[in-house]
């Protein structure tokens, strides 16, 4: 990762002085009791703080990556003269998650060999309420992949308003090739080794990359039977005759799009209507977010996975989009097997920011896949070529480089029309945790909610975050989620006593 030395002092002058919240009374020098302390006195001690990070977590890039992006974002709160060592103290604090559970997870194929996978629940912040936050499921998930996103978690969860606190998990298994039973065997003992770790008031996980309706629902029966609790919102993201809420799958891509079509509605800005649009990835988020964005107008050229991509020079149809959800949620099949069936081409091996459309580029970009797939160079193409917006539906898909790219061409101001609109996934995907929350409030109430009820309530949700964003006293948007959502911690940990 690229040191931040240079970064960190270079923005000290060029980033407004942030609205702040009051100090307490009582004042540390340092934290922590080891060796190695960090005394908080000058803006070296959270370079050194991030030096020592990296010795420690080196094995954890991603994890680093969104940790120093964050401590980029707030420097200002930093270097601020009255309350600058109150605001590095408690992002000490933050930077370590609370509590971090690991356990094997023992499950027998349809062979009746015996697999063995591993497991983790990482508790980062319960500072505002239980712990919340996805299970994935996929082969590249390990400990650092899991920080990274309860990290970015704590903050997202903060931005909605709700009473949650944020936390992440899941496993190295892959349920890609695997047959029904075999994902229902590894579920139920997962959900042995971690239903007691978790409870409404505690520590409430969903869904995630490899965990949708399907698995949340085969661990609520494993977590029912060995518990004997019933009707507890202990799991959301659930079928809904098993107490989900509507609109929970498509909670995510939908947020995605109504902030997305606040930003672009600013005076100057070109509208949804009619913008061609790039999407990545074709799992939950990509497929709502695509179905609301044909809603308003808009053309949508490309869906993806990681096989390649489809494009749609004209625009995807109502009909293509129906044959990629089936292909994902029914026949669980890659893009490249339903070319023959959609009007796109499929190009194997890339990405919508690695291929170039014969015709005209895109204006907005939507990296709904994973992290990291838009790197410097690729974001400096698509802003070269036309791409005044980035909305991420994935956590953190933008390299650091990337993010640079887009601070040089940020707004001028906030509600300026010139530059590119950028709004991190803290903000912008922040709709299916969101509706998480409400699925928390309907089990509690024993209760269920029209759709038309959860939708204008996720509605109120986006727009509650992007005011947020907007009122915060910085100048581009990415840095407001950042400072709205720290700032909203911080106030918890200091009316908590947790940091002072």
């Amino acid at each position: 990762l690229p040191s931040l030395s240079t970064s960190i002092t270079d923005s000290i002058q060029s980033t407004p002085k942030p609205t702040i919240i009051e100090q307490p009374d009582s004042t540390m020098n340092s934290i922590g009791s080891t060796d190695n302390d960090v005394t908080c006195s000058s803006a070296l001690d959270i370079m050194a703080f991030l030096s020592d990070l990296r010795a420690k977590y080196a094995h954890q890039s991603t994890f680093l990556q969104s940790v120093e992006e964050m401590a980029l974002s707030l420097q200002p709160l930093f270097e601020d003269p009255e309350r600058g060592d109150f605001y590095k103290r408690a992002f000490l604090v933050m930077a370590e998650p609370e509590r971090t559970v690991s356990f094997r997870v023992a499950w027998v194929d349809d062979k009746g060999i015996m697999r063995i996978n591993r497991g983790w629940r990482v508790e980062f912040s319960s500072v505002l309420g239980p712990y919340k936050g996805g299970l994935r499921f996929h082969p590249t998930v390990d400990e650092g992949i899991l920080k990274f996103l309860g990290f970015e978690q704590m903050f997202k969860n903060a931005l909605t308003g709700l009473p949650l606190g944020g936390g992440k998990g899941g496993a190295d298994f892959d349920p890609k090739g695997k047959s029904p039973r075999e994902v229902q065997s590894f579920c139920e003992s997962f959900m042995t080794e971690l239903h007691r770790h978790i409870h409404p008031s505690t520590d409430v996980p969903a869904g995630d990359i490899g965990v949708g309706g399907r698995e949340i629902g085969f661990m609520l029966g494993q977590y029912k039977r060995i518990t004997n609790r019933h009707g507890e919102g202990v799991l959301t993201g659930k079928p809904i005759d098993a107490g989900g809420s509507l609109l929970r799958p498509e909670a995510t891509g939908y947020g995605l799009i109504y902030i997305a079509k606040l930003a672009t509605s600013e005076k100057g800005r070109r509208p949804l209507e009619g913008a061609r649009c790039a999407v990545s990835g074709s799992g939950n988020v990509a497929q709502y977010a695509v179905e609301k964005l044909m809603e308003f107008g808009a053309k949508v050229v490309t869906m993806s996975d990681s096989g390649g991509v489809l494009v749609f020079e004209k625009g995807m149809t109502r009909g293509d989009w129906e044959e990629i959800v089936k292909a994902k949620q029914v026949d669980r099949i890659r893009l490249s097997a339903i070319e023959d069936r959609v009007t796109g081409s499929f190009v194997p091996n890339e990405s919508p920011w690695t291929v170039q459309p014969s015709s005209n580029n895109y204006e907005y970009a939507f990296p709904c896949a994973t992290q990291n797939e838009i790197d410097g160079p690729s974001a400096l193409h698509l802003v070269e070529n036309g791409v005044v917006g980035f909305f991420e539906g994935a956590n953190l898909p933008i390299t650091l480089d990337g993010q640079s790219v887009l601070k040089e061409a940020a707004p001028s101001g906030i509600g300026a029309s010139d530059g590119v609109i950028y709004i991190p996934g803290k903000a912008a995907n922040a709709g299916g945790v969101g509706v998480s929350g409400l699925e928390m409030s309907q089990n509690a109430q024993h209760l269920s909610w029209k759709a038309e009820e959860v939708d204008n309530k996720l509605k109120g949700l986006m727009e509650h975050i992007y005011a947020q964003l907007i009122s915060g006293g910085s100048e581009t948007l990415d840095i407001g989620a950042n400072w709205a959502s720290f700032l909203k911690v911080v106030n918890g940990m200091k009316d908590l006593g947790w940091v002072s």
